[in-house]
């Protein structure tokens, strides 16, 4: 194996390491570790933030800079798998919902 093989194999196995200690790290105590009560308010909105976190730089930027037109498949695909969502309250709708505004627009007009 070359030098950098070794690298590549340690970086794999120290990364493995740190994910189970890091995953792991409520299931290693024998009793429930007490929290005040802000952190558990606070996280019960870090699912929503992460999501957030995720999504609305996917939906406003392209290619690493914000989106200069209105002709963006994307723009017209939020809005109903949104407005979906607060009719219906379901994912998977939701999701078909987005798509179905979304292919038509990127795949008939190259959006």
């Amino acid at each position: 194996m070359s030098n950098d093989d070794w690298w590549v194999l340690s970086a794999i196995i120290g990364l493995t390491i740190v994910t189970v200690i890091t995953r792991g790290f409520f299931m290693f105590p024998n009793k429930e570790i007490p929290l005040p009560t802000w952190l558990k308010r606070g996280l019960k909105y870090a699912p929503l933030a992460a999501l957030a976190a995720v999504i609305i730089p996917e939906i406003v930027t392209s290619n690493g800079s914000l989106i200069a037109t209105w002709q963006d498949a994307r723009l017209y695909a939020v809005p109903a798998a949104c407005a979906y969502y607060f009719w219906r309250q379901g994912i998977l709708g939701t999701i078909l919902a987005g798509m179905a505004v979304y292919l038509p627009l990127r795949l008939l007009l190259g959006w």
